[in-house]
């Protein structure tokens, strides 16, 4: 096995690493010896050979920068905090900053994927009733329709010849779907995917807004986590630029290093590219003049999230109840379609 052939870290993989990094140098211990307690500790697999690779490197070196790169597995922005924990002499402070930014987007992450994968399996049962209830149900309400002398008609009729469809047309449909979960597995593991997936989210009408609070808040936690570090605003947005992957916030950053490079202070080219307003631009525009403007941001920050996760609330609390209410109705519909008219050749026989 070589580096070449490992997978990016996840997230949680980030900040397990960060997290027992930023105890090692805080407990006094060395980088070089940290990892090498690491390895002893780690169980065998891609794991453990990133770790020596990186006590390889690591021990001829002497930079924990040069060594994360080595490796191939941690994305930049990781690399160019740690290089600058190192050169600044914080690198504890760093590692501990880092740990805490990748838990709060394993934890965004998750939620993300909880709040659309319970309504999708709610939403695939209902289907799968529907489904047994047009194709074998059905049919055999037609055959007591046909016994009692009657036949189906109206809505009914063409619920029936849709199940008669659905039959027939069995392996194509089973075909779709096959396809339709891969999809949803490359939106789900793949780079790609999740780029796509993420470009839909941001324009899509119910969460637009919900990802446009994921991309600030992601923002002025990088912004308070390298302002903290020691870096100047001109270097701080640069390297958080990387962080945005939400389109209108990305053009909003340009138009912010514009009118920096045009004169104005960090905190008026914030307000005027429109990347904060209100309340926000009034505790940046504070913030910066008392020198305090890390902290502003990580109060910005804290705020997006916990607004994140009251949209996420929000979007559950309205998607369950209206998608059980549609399915719900549409059954219904189905069974009196059926239900009533038998009910009314039943009167007529008695």
């Amino acid at each position: 096995m070589n580096a070449n052939q490992l997978k990016p870290l996840s997230n949680n993989e980030i900040y397990t690493f960060c997290e027992q990094m930023s105890m090692i140098l805080k407990a006094g211990i060395s980088s070089l010896e940290g990892v090498s307690i690491m390895m002893e500790d780690a169980a065998e697999g891609d794991g453990k050979f990133i770790l020596n690779v990186i006590y390889e490197q690591l021990d001829q070196s002497g930079s924990l920068f040069m060594a994360l790169s080595e490796t191939g597995v941690f994305p930049k922005y990781v690399l160019d905090l740690v290089n600058l924990g190192e050169t600044s002499g914080k690198l504890d402070e760093v590692m501990d900053s880092l740990a805490r930014y990748y838990q709060r987007e394993e934890n965004l992450s998750q939620g993300i994927k909880s709040a659309i994968l319970y309504p999708l399996v709610m939403v695939g049962m209902m289907i799968l009733v529907i489904g047994v209830l047009i194709v074998k149900v059905m049919p055999i309400f037609n055959q007591v329709f046909i016994q009692l002398g009657s036949e189906m008609t109206g809505f009914s009729k063409g619920v029936l010849d849709l199940g008669y469809t659905l039959s027939r047309y069995s392996a194509i449909l089973v075909l779709i779907l096959g396809l339709l979960l891969i999809a949803g597995l490359y939106l789900n593991k793949s780079i790609k995917g999740k780029a796509r997936l993420k470009q839909f989210g941001s324009r899509f009408f119910l969460t637009k807004n919900l990802y446009e609070k994921i991309a600030l808040g992601r923002f002025s936690n990088g912004m308070a986590m390298t302002l903290s570090s020691g870096l100047d605003t001109d270097q701080s947005i640069d390297l958080v630029s990387q962080l945005a992957d939400h389109p209108g916030l990305t053009d909003k950053i340009e138009d912010c290093k514009r009118y920096i490079a045009e004169g104005e202070n960090f905190s008026d080219a914030l307000s005027k590219a429109n990347i904060f307003s209100g309340v926000y631009a009034r505790m940046l525009s504070i913030g910066y003049k008392s020198g305090v403007m890390d902290e502003a941001m990580q109060k910005i920050a804290v705020q997006y999230n916990d607004d994140v996760d009251t949209s996420i609330g929000q979007l559950l609390s309205i998607l369950e109840p209206t998608l059980v209410a549609v399915l719900s109705v549409f059954v219904g519909l189905i069974l009196l379609s059926v239900m009533l008219p038998l009910l009314g050749i039943m009167t007529t026989i008695g």
